[in-house]
């Protein structure tokens, strides 16, 4: 494949070009996001300008805003009026106020409008995701006066696949699809082919709406106020935008670091250690319970020294059997399997199954321990690694459901608190033991 930045930086526009009329949407979203900054803007102005809009509007958020800064005011205020209105409030939401207030002034008043009520709705809700460009059936149509408002309002419509039944007051009454219009008898009513709706509001979490769509099939759901009036639809690609966005930054802070909001390629180093350094500060020092542990426990040390070899051997695999129990709850919980009623259950299987780790562990362990250490160091091992996995996997039970029961992200704190959880209490544990069967 032909490198962009090779080429933009070359100045070969004509190849450059070439290079990308050989490319769809999604290849060429990709490759303008593994370029530097100016080769991406060189790129961008060289895309055919009705293919530039629908690349324009796959790129992450931070590239959308470096591109902006780079063209011209006139083409500029060209993408943004092209833009649907919730793709153009969520970029206007992360410019500078003066800059998202000139581009507004530029925009028609229909635009206008639209664009500054979906600004007006609480970040990461549904009301800033959805578009407000819906076609809504009269309750009282039939399904030919239906297909003939479709008719009307389908070229300012985002979608016309799912039409919302209004009542009295825009109230959903129902929903329709445009397939159901299209093979039932024209005279009747849409009430008798209309299904019962399922909505989301405009205060409800994005997560909460993308996961309503994805559960029930849907092509879109119907957004609603508090007085269940119609305000707009949550379509499936934003569902699935924000459920790929959740669910990275899920991966990212279990792994103990925050999302980038750029491609990797496109990241500076800076911006990499700004993404790490604070997680692992913060677990530096929750290490040094660890190391108050070990100071504590000096003396058994200094008396059975062979107990010094198998530390990070019991503190790893306490560790991995948390973050294991951890990242199945946490999946559970993110697809609607458990609930936080279900807690006593899931720590009571979690404890069962972390019993029984453990003691697998010490079986296979022991043999090889009592060849290496003798057979007293090899019982306290296996008598640790049977309380520590059962400790750990409780933990990763708990921790996740707790979190998510007092409003934080279970993914931010579950990561951190095993580690700490696990470095601590399985030290303590295992020299417990060590004083009690040797003695010392």
């Amino acid at each position: 494949m032909t490198d962009l930045a090779e080429l933009a930086r070359a100045g070969d526009l004509r190849a450059l070009q070439h290079a990308l009329t050989d490319l769809d949407v999604p290849a060429a979203v990709d490759e303008l996001g593994r370029t530097d900054a100016r080769s991406r803007a060189i790129a961008f102005r060289a895309l055919p300008k009705d293919r530039a809009l629908a690349v324009f509007e796959d790129l992450d958020r931070s590239l959308q805003r470096e591109l902006l800064e780079s063209l011209r005011e006139e083409a500029t205020g060209e993408l943004i009026a092209e833009l649907d209105p919730d793709d153009r409030a969520g970029l206007l939401d992360e410019l500078p106020a003066t800059v998202a207030a000139r581009l507004l002034s530029g925009l028609d008043p229909r635009e206008r409008q639209m664009t500054t009520t979906l600004l007006g709705y609480p970040p990461e809700s549904a009301g800033r995701r959805m578009t407000p460009e819906v076609v809504p059936v009269p309750a009282g149509a039939t399904v030919a006066e239906a297909l003939e408002v479709v008719r009307q309002a389908e070229p300012q419509a985002e979608t016309i696949y799912t039409l919302p039944v209004v009542g009295e007051g825009r109230c959903v009454v129902g929903v329709v699809s445009l397939r159901r219009l299209f093979v039932s008898d024209p005279e009747v009513a849409v009430v008798d082919v209309m299904s019962q709706p399922v909505v989301v509001r405009t205060d409800d979490d994005q997560e909460v709406a993308a996961r309503v769509v994805r559960d029930h099939g849907l092509v879109a759901v119907p957004v609603v106020d508090a007085e269940n009036r119609l305000v707009g639809l949550f379509t499936v690609d934003d569902a699935m935008r924000v459920l790929e966005h959740e669910e990275s930054e899920d991966i990212a802070r279990a792994g103990g670091t925050e999302l980038l909001d750029r491609p990797y390629l496109a990241s500076s180093v800076p911006s990499l250690v700004r993404s790490r350094v604070i997680w692992l500060l913060v677990l530096i020092g929750a290490a040094t319970l660890t190391v108050n542990v070990l100071d504590y426990f000096e003396d058994v040390l200094a008396e059975v020294v062979a107990l010094a070899l198998f530390v990070p051997l019991l503190i790893g695999t306490g560790g991995n059997t948390g973050a294991q129990a951890a990242t199945t709850v946490i999946r559970a919980m993110a697809v609607g399997d458990v609930r936080f009623r279900d807690l006593p259950r899931v720590v009571g299987r979690e404890m069962a199954v972390g019993l029984l780790l453990g003691t697998l562990l010490a079986v296979v362990g022991f043999g090889p321990a009592t060849w290496l250490v003798g057979a007293d160091i090899a019982f306290v091992l296996c008598l640790a690694l049977v309380v520590v996995c059962t400790l750990a996997t409780t933990a990763g039970a708990l921790t996740p459901m707790l979190a998510r029961r007092v409003g934080v992200d279970p993914a931010v704190v579950s990561a951190p608190f095993i580690t700490t959880f696990v470095d601590a209490t399985g030290l303590i544990v295992y020299f417990l033991i060590a004083r009690a069967v040797l003695g010392v």
